[in-house]
């Protein structure tokens, strides 16, 4: 009786070299693909003023100056006489939200230190202490039925981050009165100062 046919050992060495150098050009894609040397290209951040409760449009500025002297009132001019800025912008947005228009002045002081910033924040948060010479109030910023953002019906918030003090003034167009929303605009465009910088 004839035996098994030979095995054609040529043929088997031939297909498992081609396995092994499949496998090992299937890795070096693989480790190419998990390891990309190319740099991440960076993702631009979205401006500020799309990024929380209200969407914000801005109309003017940003206004950049270092006189902080020459561009504020009352008591707080007589603050920076005493503890100069480093730097100063302005900028005005407007918002709409249930069919009302309203006006915001966002400010960006930067001062020397941290304490200066905290004491800013403090000498603006009192009443009848002036503040920062808005652009609606230097009349840069005009036009028929503008809001003055520096009313005492105006709302106001502020916070310091680091040297930084954001002092924000806002009001509705056309004498609409909603003091707790008016409130949320306010403490919503605290953010817009990061697009100030």
């Amino acid at each position: 009786m004839p035996g098994p046919p030979a095995r054609d050992t040529r043929s088997l060495l031939l297909k498992g070299a081609g396995l092994v150098a499949i496998a090992v050009v299937s890795g070096l894609l693989w480790f190419l693909i998990r390891h990309d040397s190319t740099p991440e290209t960076p993702v631009a951040q979205p401006p500020a003023q799309n990024t929380g409760q209200f969407q914000f449009t801005q109309v003017a500025g940003p206004d950049k100056a270092d006189d902080c002297v020459a561009k504020s009132y009352g008591k707080t001019k007589e603050f920076f006489q005493d503890n100069p800025c480093q730097s100063l912008v302005r900028a005005l947005y407007t918002t709409e939200t249930g069919g009302q228009k309203a006006l915001v002045s966002v400010v960006l002081v930067g001062m020397p230190d941290s304490a200066k910033a905290k004491a800013l924040k403090a000498l603006t948060e009192k009443d009848n202490t002036g503040n920062v010479t808005d652009l609606v109030r230097d009349k840069t910023f005009a036009g028929t039925g503008v809001p003055s953002v520096s009313s005492s019906d105006a709302a106001y918030a502020a916070k310091v981050d680091g040297t930084n003090t954001t002092i924000v003034l806002a009001d509705f167009y056309g004498k609409h009165t909603d003091k707790a929303l008016i409130k949320k605009i306010a403490d919503d465009a605290l953010r817009l100062s990061a697009d100030l910088h």
